[in-house]
């Protein structure tokens, strides 16, 4: 038997058919569902909404992205509670579930995904190294978070899983 290690261009590959994949069944259940996604990015820049907007046909179950990149925008755009920012932190699950509701109070969507993290390479401390990542979703009503820690991974990496966890997560939320 022969092991073959992946080059980057294959793992990339990999990797891009398994977020198409998720992406495409995102669509699937969106629009069976007859509901629409909105999300809340603040680590991530728009990467998520540019990758759902990436799949054609995506105006039938995409809403609309807000890029919260700074606290402002979080309490102008999301209605994040400044007091909420001051006391937990940007990074933390209540500004991440206050952010996936935001998004939903702010849009027509009916469900919603929120990102806030530290990618690094700087801006990490003892309590939220770099590579911490807070995530929300809004299904059916429920808001469900959870932290994941992306280590040893330059910030194009932490941004990149952070994209794929949560898409991934989503599809899970929603088939649930």
């Amino acid at each position: 038997m022969t092991i073959k290690s992946l080059s980057n261009q294959e793992q990339i590959a990999l990797d891009t058919s398994a977020l198409e994949a998720n992406l495409t069944q995102i669509s699937l259940q969106l629009v069976k569902q007859r509901r629409m996604l909105a999300t809340a990015e603040s680590c991530t820049g728009g990467m998520i909404a540019a990758a759902c907007t990436d799949l054609a046909g995506a105006s039938d179950w995409f809403e609309r992205g807000f890029v919260t990149y700074s606290n402002a925008a979080k309490i102008e755009m999301l209605g994040v509670p400044a007091a909420l920012i001051e006391q937990e932190g940007a990074v933390s699950e209540a500004v991440a579930r206050a952010m996936a509701d935001g998004a939903l109070a702010h849009s027509r969507a009916h469900v919603s995904l929120a990102v806030t993290g530290v990618a690094g390479p700087t801006g990490g401390s003892d309590a939220k190294p770099v590579g911490t990542v807070w995530f929300a979703w809004c299904v059916g009503g429920e808001t469900h978070s959870e932290m994941q820690h992306f280590a040893g991974g330059d910030r194009a990496a932490i941004r990149a899983a952070t994209l794929r966890y949560a898409l991934q997560r989503l599809l899970g939320h929603l088939l649930a």
